[in-house]
């Protein structure tokens, strides 16, 4: 599953591009570029947390618990963790785990 994580940053990165590009490519208004922005903002940021919860879930199966788990490296912070549950951060956005889905605001 772990090998995964790269392909998904790869496909991720090129959707990105991919958008960017195109409203280049089609001179689009401001409003349009700017949504289409904002929705490869928030396609990154649920990479991103989508990431961090695989090494959390490793991390757990390995430990029995999320206490002690890092998440250096992945761009979000870890807030709060017991032996059941979690709480990422990044930006002004959260993801209350495990199973949880993302939302604004801190946890």
């Amino acid at each position: 599953m772990a090998r995964g994580v790269p392909l998904l940053s790869l496909v991720l990165a090129l959707l990105v591009g991919g958008l960017l590009w195109n409203a280049q490519a089609n001179h689009s208004p401001g409003a349009q570029a700017n949504r289409q922005i904002d929705q490869a903002q928030q396609a990154a940021t649920a990479v991103t947390f989508q990431q961090a919860e695989v090494a959390l879930e490793q991390f757990r199966a390995l430990n029995g618990t999320y206490v002690g788990a890092s998440l250096a490296g992945f761009g979000v912070k870890l807030a709060r963790a017991d032996a059941s549950s979690y709480c990422v951060q990044a930006g002004d956005s959260h993801l209350a785990g495990p199973g949880g889905a993302v939302a604004p605001g801190a946890c």
